[in-house]
């Protein structure tokens, strides 16, 4: 063995030697981590001349831009060809639901349907649960068919049993295709985002879906069961619900169901209403535009100098106005 190798030998053992010592003397002297010195790290410079801020939306936290991306990209040989959405949002008491394409200069709504139009329909509350996202999606589909002329060439699924739909392609025109677009919405098995997809489909529009996330899937079966999601669809949670709440809680039920008490709803008759809501829908699905009351004339009234408008109006400082105020009534009243 060479002495050069012997020397190479000798730093390995010493080496390990001293790292064994400082191990062994850190846990006899109880050394932590917060015992070391902490050095925060330094932002140069450069750093902040070269950051670049997120997008405004991103910001705010209202869109989710890697969802954006894959929902908006179009093929570059389809040219101009429009990529549509279906939107659907919620808001506290009211559902959007909106078909929407992308362009360089903004977004295009083709058409949109609310649930504040229900009531034009017979259905005047729970205007934000499962059943009325399923006739907002309804209203949806049918009227941007309407629009296009495709109405009576897709008629879609004219009774909701709960079973999957998908459109099947005519000889003519194919089927209306557009994306789902949930936005920040948490897609959760039941959320009513499907309830409005379920509608759609059963509209005739053409979107690509599975059943997983529909009210009624089982994980364990991994089999959709139609019956429970029919129940959502015409409104049957809701129904057992107030059942619940008329037998154990009846101040309860009143003020959680009040307006269901108004207009004369009980249990038993909600199926009978959503099915007039979604024969309505199918009737007439054009939107009616909103007529506009006009104003009220109001009678003119004798306006009444005071002292302060005298002194704004003619640049006079109130003090002043007020002396000569004074001074002409004086006159007044010795002329009288």
């Amino acid at each position: 063995m060479c002495s050069f190798e012997k020397q190479k030998g000798r730093d390995f053992w010493h080496f390990s030697c001293c790292l064994l010592f400082v191990v062994i003397y850190g846990k006899w002297s109880g050394l932590r981590k917060s015992d070391l010195a902490f050095v925060k790290a330094q932002k140069s410079k450069a750093y902040f001349k070269r950051f670049q801020v997120k997008y405004k939306r991103r910001r705010e936290g209202k869109t989710d831009y890697r969802a954006r991306i894959r929902l908006i990209n179009q093929d570059k040989n389809k040219y101009n060809t429009p990529k549509y959405r279906f939107v659907v949002r919620f808001t506290n008491k009211d559902i959007v639901a909106q078909i929407v394409s992308a362009s360089i200069t903004g977004d295009m709504v083709l058409a949109s349907a609310y649930a504040h139009e229900l009531p034009r329909y017979g259905l005047e509350v729970g205007l934000s649960n499962y059943a009325a996202a399923y006739c907002t999606g309804l209203l949806l589909a049918r009227r941007v068919l309407k629009t296009l002329e495709m109405d009576e060439e897709y008629q879609g699924n004219l009774e909701a049993t709960g079973e999957d739909y998908s459109v099947e392609p005519a000889e003519s025109r194919r089927p209306f295709r557009a994306l789902l677009d949930v936005g920040l919405i948490k897609t959760t098995t039941g959320n009513r985002v499907f309830g409005a997809l379920k509608g759609a489909l059963d509209g005739g529009l053409d979107i690509p879906h599975s059943e997983k996330r529909f009210a009624g899937f089982s994980k364990d079966s991994k089999q959709l069961d139609a019956e429970v999601h029919r129940k959502y669809i015409y409104g049957g949670h809701v129904a057992s619900y107030m059942t619940t709440l008329m037998e154990d809680e009846p101040e309860k039920y009143q003020s959680h169901f009040g307006l269901y008490v108004k207009k004369g709803l009980e249990p038993d008759n909600l199926e009978e209403l959503y099915k007039k809501v979604h024969a309505a829908i199918r009737a007439d699905p054009i939107a009616k535009k909103s007529e506009k009351q006009p104003p009220k004339e109001h009678k003119s009234e004798e306006t009444v100098l005071t002292v302060g408008h005298f002194a704004r109006t003619h640049f006079i400082h109130p003090v002043i106005c007020c002396i000569m105020m004074n001074e002409l009534c004086s006159v007044i009243v010795m002329t009288v």
